[in-house]
């Protein structure tokens, strides 16, 4: 191992979060001499250059950039890790970083997030939603939802619940356009297009009875949220089609309604992905023990 000494890492956090060598010096207590003279050793030690100097400003390198990413990691779980170990711990600690799709937030984890954050006190939530996949592996993940069938080797994939997609549109929408009759009446319908692992979803197939059609649908409206398709859909924008999870909510309340359900869809699972199957923090696996049980619970059963 390079550096001799793990502490001096403090010194690589300190300055990037104050900005300066004085500024670490004074949250450690120690002199901006002994701080520069750690931050030197670092750097001869790795042979990388940590900051670039300038008689007004540190500007941290991206060879600094990594290091400091997980530094700040591997302090956190030796935090944990302290935590657990010692015989008066609390429970679960740390911050726990959620990466999930935006719809699937806001129509069904919100909750549940709020229930798992009020049975541990003891950590803190940093959540990022959206549907264009994040790289788990580099971004600051512990863990991301993610709908689709997976393609990332490497990666640690839990299937938390395999939905069926439906096609729906507002009571408006089918009044003033009629109810498409088969699948291939979709081609002369308004369908809201959004994007699917970061590419637009325009390609729909369904199957009966041993066929299957194939439809390249068109729409005026494309985005990559698919919250916001729904929210169009339930406007009476067009039609979409949609994991049951996602709109199980606005059918019951009859905001949405779901048409030809005799045809098939493409499945949709809905994995949780971690970066490492190596050490797997506790409260990364309490979440994710958490999520499959409230799936498996049938709290969100397809339509």
């Amino acid at each position: 191992m390079k550096i001799e000494n793990i502490s001096d890492l403090h010194v690589l956090i300190q300055t990037a979060k104050g900005g300066s060598l004085s500024a670490a010096a004074a949250t450690l207590n120690i002199t901006p001499a002994a701080a520069s003279a750690t931050l030197k050793r670092l750097e001869k030690q790795l042979g990388s250059r940590l900051f670039e100097r300038s008689t007004r400003a540190l500007r941290i390198t991206a060879q600094g950039q990594i290091l400091l990413d997980y530094a700040q990691r591997a302090f956190e779980l030796l935090h944990e890790g302290e935590s657990q170990a010692s015989a008066n711990h609390a429970g679960l600690i740390g911050t726990l970083r959620v990466a999930a799709p935006s719809d699937l937030t806001r129509t069904v984890l919100l909750p549940w997030l709020s229930e798992f954050m009020e049975m541990h006190p003891g950590v803190q939530l940093k959540l990022s939603i959206g549907d264009r996949p994040l790289d788990v592996l580099r971004d600051e993940v512990d863990v991301a939802l993610r709908y689709g069938q997976l393609s990332d080797s490497g990666l640690v994939a839990r299937l938390l619940v395999n939905t069926r997609t439906f096609l729906c549109a507002a009571p408006s929408y089918l009044h003033k356009h009629g109810t498409p009759q088969t699948p291939e009446e979709l081609a002369q319908h308004n369908c809201l297009i959004f994007e699917r692992s970061g590419r637009p979803y325009r390609v729909w197939k369904f199957s009966k009875e041993g066929k299957t059609k194939v439809v390249s649908v068109t729409g005026d409206r494309s985005m990559d949220d698919a919250a916001l398709a729904r929210e169009w859909a339930i406007a009476g924008a067009g039609i979409i089609l949609k994991s049951g999870i996602d709109i199980q909510a606005d059918v019951q309340r009859g905001r949405l309604n779901t048409f030809l359900s005799d045809w098939e869809t493409e499945t949709y699972p809905l994995h949780a992905l971690l970066p490492s199957n190596r050490f797997i923090p506790a409260r990364v696996r309490a979440f994710v023990d958490f999520l499959a049980n409230r799936f498996a619970s049938g709290k969100n059963e397809s339509l």
